[in-house]
């Protein structure tokens, strides 16, 4: 047995080390200092008691946490934090006194959603455009009167070139042609689509072109619009997109090459056809823009766009035949308004398609009642 307390010794390599230098030390010296023992070594008799736990500071102590291994059980959570909790009631109002007069409820704006004014800027509520379409109406927003005041500068501007000469008319020409393109994609939703905004615009050109190596034969806007339509179906046919992608795409673009390139009518028409035409859809314009009900406006317009087609006839040599050219023009245009206004378009497509579309369908009216009434 050893003779050190219990717990020490067996597993404390230092002490051991201690020992044993310690009794080398002894052995050298051969004396002890009477009252002092050597570490884990019983005092002798009549020697005051040394401590036995004196060694721990030449021993190196271990001390740390503890971690359970065993799997503890789930906690479960008290029913009341997940059960469901029925929707408080109301309290029952108190019964007032005979004589009392509730007061009126106030509307608040929590409530439900207001529908404020259509705006071209942009409004935090519901527009009258949206409110429209949930309820199944048609959700349109008319150009208003500055699109329409761009629409009778641009129509001006084809009459006083038509008056000019065939070079003169060809200036604005080339800018209808171009805004209608860009409407006509912006309004179906599809921008940016540079693609098909260049592709339309190259078949206006090159049906300018053959109006005007053809001696302005309206043979050459049908050739140049059926080929831009056998190449809008040739570049579709290699693009990757979805089947319902590529023939809606197809149809934009065909319609927009088509939209451009029928512009080029004015091209192709009399030259006082053309100037009683573009005045009378300026005037039409102008006045259906004005604050009137849809179909007073539309009457009005009609009215004064035959008007102003009499009195530029007059002028031009059409006489009372330019009031039909001009209330014919000014149908097509209404049209083309209408198609501009629809779907609650942006303030791009209000500038875009909104000032060139009326002027563009009225081209072929332009052309067809000039050869008539000319």
């Amino acid at each position: 047995m050893t003779n050190q307390p219990y717990g020490y010794g067996a597993y404390e390599p230092y002490q051991q080390q201690g020992q044993q230098g310690q009794q080398g030390q002894q052995g050298q010296q051969g004396w002890q200092a009477p009252g002092q023992a050597w570490p884990g070594q019983q005092p002798a008799y009549g020697e005051p008691y040394a401590d036995p736990y004196a060694d721990q500071q030449y021993t190196q102590q271990w001390q740390g946490q503890t971690w359970e291994t065993q799997m503890q059980p789930p906690v479960a959570a008290p029913a009341e934090e997940t059960s469901y909790l029925p929707p408080v009631q109301s309290p029952v109002p108190p019964v007032q006194p005979q004589g009392y007069a509730e007061p009126a409820p106030t509307g608040s704006v929590e409530d439900g959603p207001e529908y404020g004014p259509a705006t071209l800027a942009g409004n935090t509520r519901v527009t009258d455009a949206q409110r429209a379409r949930a309820e199944g109406r048609s959700p349109v927003i008319e150009p208003g009167m500055q699109s329409a005041v761009l629409t009778a500068l641009l129509g001006l501007l084809l009459a006083g070139g038509a008056a000019l000469g065939t070079y003169g008319l060809l200036v604005p020409l080339v800018v209808l042609q171009g805004v209608t393109a860009a409407g006509w994609f912006r309004l179906n939703g599809m921008w940016p689509a540079r693609q098909g905004i260049a592709l339309g615009f190259l078949g206006a050109l090159v049906a300018d072109a053959a109006l005007l190596v053809s001696d302005r034969s309206p043979a050459a806007i049908l050739g140049s619009l059926g080929v831009w339509v056998l190449l809008s179906l040739v570049l579709q046919l290699r693009s990757h997109a979805d089947p319902d992608e590529r023939m809606y795409g197809l149809m934009a673009t065909v319609a927009a090459a088509a939209l451009a390139i029928a512009a080029g009518g004015y091209l192709a028409a009399d030259a006082d056809a053309v100037t009683v035409g573009a005045v009378a859809v300026a005037a039409a314009v102008v006045a259906r823009a004005l604050p009137l009900p849809t179909a007073v406006s539309v009457v009005v317009a009609l009215a004064v766009a035959a008007g102003a087609g009499f009195a530029v006839g007059g002028v031009t040599g059409l006489g009372a035949s330019g009031a039909l050219l001009g209330a014919g023009a000014a149908v097509c245009a209404l049209i083309g308004h209408r198609v501009a206004s629809y779907d609650y378009p942006s303030r791009f497509v209000h500038f875009t398609a909104g000032v060139a579309l009326p002027l563009a369908a009225a081209a072929p009216a332009v052309y067809v009642l000039g050869r008539l009434v000319g």
